[in-house]
């Protein structure tokens, strides 16, 4: 290849929005471009001193695949894979593994190229699609449920009535409680029947409550929470008691995750954005509320899942406390989000700030 070639090369390589990074057998590196200087925050230098498993906190890709690419001379790409790097930025993100041979010997070209925006813009659309369809669903179900309840509930209460023995009253009582149950439990099946009594809140108002609330129950004081608050959002208009246990919801669950660790942390962390797009409508200004927690992170299965009724890991739990703080959030023309991986779960909520009294 003459030098001109060569040149033009390293042009197109420099200039490409992609991080290219070659190593060698080893997997150590000995190139990187300046889309993988900006996206590791380092330097071609440093990143010349690290081997490429030592560039992320958390992974999902096939490392053991990766290693066997130079030696079996196979390439392969790898799609939707979940990175950390060692500044706690994370991304979603498509690799492509390429053995090549240079004037050096066998060598692996690693290109990485980011998808987050496009994965949240078609997650967003999804979930809400998949979140009306399931609410219909859900309604239709509950409400053929209700009907058969209720008169199950009413013959009984007739039954209690009509009987004399002690011991056949506690059968129909048990069915009467058991009817109860189940009709509450479809009633939050079925959602918040109410829409928002707004009126000006303060985020941060309500964030303190929720603090202070979950520090009342931390009886251990196993906790800590930490507080990175904007002071330059204003009061905006919102229903102060949905908003609260939208967050409530949250933040529960991140109390519950942290309850096996030695030291758990949650951070509460807001801040303020413009011309934030949410469902297709672009915000003047914005809240961006964080709940961060150190905990074991969300099981890989149903993080695409999260937000659907019946969606749980406890054991005694019903699924439906982050669904409830989505359809809350929805309602003042917000949305939710989760990312998660093994030591650290972050869900962001935004909220449009409207001033209108």
């Amino acid at each position: 290849m003459s030098n001109g070639a060569i040149v033009f090369s390293e042009f197109i390589v420099n200039n490409i929005s992609s991080c290219i990074l070659i190593t060698n057998a080893e997997l150590k590196i000995v190139y990187a471009n300046p889309a993988a200087e900006d996206f590791f925050k380092l330097s071609e230098r440093r990143l010349q001193e690290l081997n490429f498993a030592q560039l992320f906190r958390y992974s999902s890709y096939d490392l053991e695949r990766v290693q066997q690419a130079v030696p079996t001379q196979q390439s392969f790409t790898e799609t939707e894979v979940s990175l950390v790097t060692m500044d706690e930025h994370h991304t979603m993100a498509e690799m492509t593994f390429t053995p090549i041979r240079t004037h050096e010997g066998a060598q692996l070209l690693i290109e990485i190229h980011t998808i987050d925006q496009i994965k949240k813009v078609s997650q967003e659309s999804f979930v809400q699609s998949q979140m009306l369809a399931s609410r219909d669903l859900i309604r239709g179900l509950a409400h053929e449920i209700k009907n058969p309840l209720g008169g199950i509930r009413g013959a009984a209460q007739l039954l209690d009535k009509m009987l004399d023995d002690q011991g056949l009253k506690e059968c129909t009582q048990v069915i009467i409680s058991q009817s109860d149950r189940l009709r509450n439990l479809v009633d939050r099946l079925l959602g918040p029947n109410k829409l928002p009594q707004r009126g000006m809140g303060n985020i941060h108002k309500i964030l303190e409550q929720i603090r202070r609330l979950i520090e009342l129950e931390d009886e251990e004081q196993k906790i800590e929470f930490v507080r990175d608050y904007d002071p330059s959002i204003p009061d905006f208009n919102m229903d102060e008691e949905q908003v609260y246990q939208a967050l409530l919801n949250v933040v529960r669950n991140a109390y519950q995750a942290l309850q096996t660790q030695e030291h758990g942390k949650i951070i509460f962390k807001t801040r303020i954005a413009n011309q934030e797009t949410i469902h297709g409508q672009r915000h003047k200004l914005t809240a961006i509320i964080k709940i961060i927690d150190n905990g074991p992170g969300i099981p890989e299965n149903i993080r695409d899942t999260l937000f659907y009724p019946m969606i749980t890991t406890k054991s005694d739990g019903t699924g439906l406390g982050l669904s409830i703080s989505q359809t809350l959030i929805n309602q003042h023309r917000g949305r939710i989000h989760c990312e998660s991986w093994p030591g650290r779960t972050e869900f962001t909520v935004y909220l449009p700030i409207d001033l209108r009294n």
